[in-house]
């Protein structure tokens, strides 16, 4: 799964994004594809969720959860990123019932998993490389 932190610094504010199926909170993302990489996942997930494309930047967090009802083992990628163009809306209803712009501090209880808020996550990075082409 590959996420997007998108910051809007002068309004402090985090795009979020409310799964229909649960009416849960998170970061515009989702499920990587075959042959696909996680920042072509992400600019991908970004744009079917909320029409906005993306530039990709840091991995600034991965998590991982072991779901022993579904017998899964998910890996969680997030990356910040910057908006190069369109205007968020909702563009698959039957997965999202809305795209909205949230203050930190409400980013941060929606994403109460990251330790530290939102506020580690803009600290924090590692590079992330694609070697896909680098033969």
């Amino acid at each position: 799964m590959a996420y997007a932190l998108i910051l809007d610094e002068k309004a402090q504010s985090v795009l979020m994004v409310q799964n229909a199926d649960n009416a849960s909170w998170t970061l515009p993302g989702g499920a990587v594809e075959l042959g696909e990489t996680l920042d072509r996942a992400v600019v991908r997930e970004v744009y079917e969720e909320t029409g906005l494309r993306i530039h990709v930047g840091r991995l600034v967090s991965v998590h991982e959860r072991l779901w022993e009802s579904r017998q899964e083992h998910v890996l969680f990628f997030t990356f910040t990123a910057e908006i190069l163009g369109g205007e968020p809306r909702i563009m698959c209803p039957e997965e999202i019932s809305a795209v909205e712009w949230v203050s930190i501090s409400l980013a941060n209880e929606y994403l109460s998993y990251h330790p530290g808020g939102v506020e580690a996550l803009l600290h924090a990075g590692c590079p992330y490389v694609d070697e896909s082409n680098m033969e």
